[in-house]
C-alpha cells in the first residue's frame, strides 16, 4: 500500500482530470451521447495506462535535474523511495497495457498507439533542446479528444482535431505558467523553456494569448458540431477562469501559481464535460 501510494503520488494521479474529460467529450460528440460502458472502459483504460507510463517516464529522465532543483528534490526518485528499476519496469508495463487496450477498442487506435506512445514519452527530452516543449506537452494531451473520437467512429474528422488544438494550446498556456518556477534553475542548468528565454513578463502575455486560442478555437468546434446551449455556456465560463486564473498571478507575485495551475484548469476539463454531459441528457 505504501508503494502503491508512493507510485501514485510520483505520477500525480490526480492531474489525469486534465485530459481524461476531453477523452469522454471526444467520444460523447463522436456517438451523440453515451457510447456505451465498453468503450468508456476502454478508453479510460487507456488513457490511465498512457498517462501513467509519460508521467513516470519523465521521472525517470529527470532524475538527475529533480535531485538538484530545491522544489523536486523530494520526489519519489531522487528521495531514493522508489528505485529507477522499478520505475523503468513501471512504465515498460504500462505501455504494454496501453498498446494492448488499444487493440482492443478499433484496428486504427491500435495502429496508432505506439506513435501516440512515442509522443507523450517524447516529451520528457525536449526541455534539453528547445524552449517549445510546452506546446509539444500539449500535443501530447490533446491526442485525448481525437483519440476518443476514433475510438467510437475508427476514422479521423476534422471536429475533434478543433477540440484537440483548443487543448494544445490550454495546456501549453498553463504549463508555461507553471514553469515560472523555475526560471532560475533552468537557465543555470541549460535547460529550455519559454520563461527562461523570454522572462515573466513576457511569457505571461504568451500564455494568454495562448489561453485566446484555446477560446477561439472551443468557440469554432462548438459551431462545427452544433454543440448547443450547454457546451456554449461552458465554454463561456471557461474563458472567465481562464481569466481568474491569469489574475492570479502576475510578474511581482507568483504566490498563488499552484492554484491557478491545478485547481483552476481543473475545474476547465471538468465543467466543460459536465456541460457535453447536460447537452444529451437534458
Amino acid at each position: 500500500m505504501k508503494r502503491l501510494i508512493e507510485v501514485l503520488r510520483m505520477i500525480k494521479f490526480e492531474h489525469t482530470l486534465f485530459a481524461l474529460p476531453f477523452a469522454f467529450m471526444g467520444m460523447m460528440f463522436a456517438a451523440g451521447g453515451w457510447p456505451g460502458w465498453r468503450l468508456f472502459l476502454l478508453v479510460t483504460l487507456a488513457m490511465v495506462f498512457a498517462r501513467s507510463a509519460a508521467m513516470a517516464f519523465n521521472r525517470l529522465v529527470d532524475v538527475d535535474v529533480d535531485g538538484e532543483n530545491p522544489r523536486t528534490k523530494d520526489r519519489s526518485l531522487p528521495a531514493g523511495r522508489l528505485s529507477t528499476r522499478f520505475v523503468a519496469v513501471y512504465v515498460i508495463l504500462n505501455s504494454i497495457a496501453f498498446i494492448a487496450v488499444c487493440g482492443f477498442i478499433n484496428p486504427l487506435a491500435f495502429f496508432l498507439s505506439p506513435l501516440a506512445l512515442g509522443l507523450v514519452l517524447f516529451y520528457s527530452y525536449t526541455k534539453r533542446f528547445t524552449s517549445f516543449s510546452h506546446l509539444v506537452l500539449g500535443l501530447g494531451l490533446a491526442i485525448a479528444p481525437t483519440g476518443g473520437w476514433i475510438a467510437v467512429t475508427g476514422n479521423f474528422a476534422v471536429p475533434p482535431l478543433l477540440l484537440s488544438g483548443a487543448v494544445l494550446f490550454w495546456v501549453a498556456g498553463f504549463d508555461v505558467m507553471y514553469s515560472l518556477q523555475d526560471v532560475e534553475f533552468d537557465r543555470v542548468k541549460g535547460l529550455h523553456s519559454i520563461p527562461a528565454r523570454m522572462g515573466t513578463g513576457r511569457s505571461l502575455l504568451l500564455a494568454r494569448s495562448f489561453h485566446l486560442l484555446t477560446f477561439i478555437l472551443l468557440a469554432v468546434f462548438s459551431l462545427a458540431v452544433n454543440a448547443g446551449v450547454w457546451f456554449n455556456i461552458g465554454v463561456g465560463i471557461s474563458a472567465l477562469l481562464l481569466v481568474y486564473e491569469h489574475r492570479l498571478v502576475s510578474e511581482d507575485d507568483l504566490s498563488r501559481l499552484n492554484a491557478a495551475f491545478f485547481t483552476v484548469n481543473s475545474f476547465v476539463s471538468i465543467l466543460l464535460l459536465v456541460c457535453t454531459v447536460l447537452k444529451y441528457s437534458v
